[in-house]
C-alpha cells in the first residue's frame, strides 16, 4: 500500500493537470474569441475601382498579399474590382449584408446612408492627408468613424489617402470669381455644391465619361485626381489650362470596410494582422501617389507642355467662405455629421497653430 499510494496520487495529478491545461485553453480561446489556429479563412474583397486600377486598386491587392503573407495563408483574401462582384456603388451595401467580408471605397459615396460620411473622405478646405493621418489615429476619429457605421454591421479602418489633389482641367481661365458663373464643371460632392453657390453648375460624370465630355463641350471643367490619374485619362488632350491648389479635395482618405460580424469571428491574431496591413496598405497609397504625381506633373509640364495656373487668391477666399457655407448646412441635417465636423474643425484649428511652428517654418528652408 505504501509504495503504491504515491505513484496512484502522482497519476492522478497528472492526468487532472492535463485537464486543467485543456480547460484554461478552451476558456482562453474563448474569452478572446479565438479559433482553432490552423482554421484557414477565405474572404472576399469587392472594391469602388476599376479591375487594377492604378495606386487604389493595387493597394487594394498589395493589402491581401500582405494579409496572406502574415498569415501564413489562414486568412485569404480575393479581390474584386468593380462590376465583377457587385457595382462600384454598391461596397458598403456588399459589405453590411455580408456578401463581402471586407470592401475597399471611399466614405462620401455612402452620404445617402450615412449622413456623416463625406466627412471620413475629405471635404472644401479641410484636412490634408497627414493631418487627418494624426485626426484618425490620435484625436478621436477613429472611435467617430467606428460610431457612425456600427448600426450597419460595418467596422471601417483607414486605408489610403490621395494627398492634395489638384484643382481640375479648364476650358477658360479663371482670373476672377467672376469666371466661376456659367461654369459647367464635373465635380461632385460638397466641392459641387460650393461650385453651385458660386453661380456655376456641378455636374457628375464617372470616369469613363468625362474625356469625352469635355471634349464634346458638355462640360467646361473637371476634376479627376491628380497628375498620375490626369494623365492616365489624357485630360491634357482636351483641356486647354490645370489648375491648382485642389481646394475642394485636400486629402482624400480611403477606407477598408469589414463585416463587423465577420472580423469578430476571427482569431485575436487575424485580427491584428488585418488591422495593421490596413496601416500599411494606408502608407503605401499615399506614398505612391506622391511619388507617381511627382513624376507625372513633370511630364506634362516638360513634355506636353501644359498651361499650369495657380487659382487667384480672390477666388480661393471665396470658394472657402461658400465651402464654410455649405458644411454648416449639411452638417445641420445631422447630429452624427454636425458632432463628427466639430471635432475635425476643432483638431484643425489646434494641428495648424503647430504646423505654423514646424511643417510653414521649416519650408523655406527645404527648398
Amino acid at each position: 500500500m505504501t509504495s503504491r499510494l504515491p505513484i496512484r496520487i502522482l497519476a492522478m495529478c497528472f492526468v487532472a493537470s492535463l485537464m486543467l491545461s485543456s480547460c484554461g485553453t478552451d476558456s482562453k480561446d474563448k474569452a478572446s474569441g479565438s479559433a482553432t489556429p490552423s482554421k484557414t479563412y477565405t474572404w472576399k474583397l469587392v472594391t469602388s475601382w476599376a479591375p487594377k486600377f492604378p495606386v487604389l486598386g493595387e493597394g487594394a491587392e498589395k493589402f491581401a498579399q500582405w494579409v496572406d503573407s502574415a498569415s501564413a495563408g489562414r486568412l485569404r483574401i480575393k479581390v474584386y474590382g468593380a462590376g465583377e462582384l457587385v457595382p462600384g456603388l454598391e461596397v458598403f451595401n456588399a459589405v453590411s449584408a455580408g456578401t463581402a467580408e471586407m470592401g475597399h471605397s471611399a466614405s462620401y459615396y455612402w452620404v445617402g446612408k450615412v449622413p456623416s460620411a463625406a466627412l471620413f473622405a475629405s471635404f472644401p478646405f479641410g484636412l490634408n492627408a497627414q493631418q487627418f493621418n494624426a485626426w484618425y489615429y490620435g484625436g478621436g476619429g477613429k472611435d467617430l468613424w467606428e460610431e457612425a457605421y456600427a448600426p450597419h454591421n460595418v467596422m471601417p479602418l483607414l486605408c489610403g489617402n490621395t494627398g492634395v489633389q489638384m484643382g481640375g482641367w479648364f476650358n477658360k481661365e479663371i482670373k476672377s470669381v467672376a469666371d466661376l458663373k456659367g461654369l459647367k464643371m464635373r465635380i461632385p460632392g460638397w466641392g459641387g455644391k460650393v461650385i453651385t453657390k458660386a453661380g456655376g453648375s456641378s455636374v457628375t460624370l464617372a470616369a469613363p465619361e468625362i474625356y469625352t465630355s469635355l471634349e464634346r463641350g458638355v462640360i467646361d471643367a473637371t476634376e479627376w485626381i491628380g497628375p498620375y490619374h490626369d494623365y492616365k485619362l489624357g485630360l491634357h488632350k482636351v483641356a486647354k489650362y490645370y489648375y491648382y491648389p485642389g481646394w475642394h479635395e485636400p486629402g482624400t482618405a480611403f477606407e477598408l470596410l469589414v463585416n463587423k460580424k465577420a472580423f469578430e469571428s476571427l482569431p485575436s491574431d487575424l485580427q491584428e494582422i488585418v488591422r495593421t496591413a490596413a496601416a500599411r496598405a494606408n502608407i503605401w497609397v499615399l506614398s505612391e501617389f506622391e511619388a507617381q504625381n511627382n513624376t507625372y506633373l513633370q511630364k506634362l509640364i516638360n513634355e506636353e507642355k501644359v498651361q499650369l495656373k495657380e487659382f487667384p487668391k480672390d477666388v480661393l477666399v471665396e470658394l472657402k467662405k461658400l465651402a464654410k457655407e455649405v458644411a454648416e448646412e449639411e452638417t445641420a441635417k445631422d447630429a452624427q455629421a454636425k458632432k463628427t465636423y466639430e471635432s475635425l474643425m476643432a483638431f484643425k484649428k489646434n494641428i495648424l497653430e503647430w504646423n505654423k511652428k514646424s511643417e510653414d517654418a521649416m519650408r523655406p528652408y527645404l527648398e
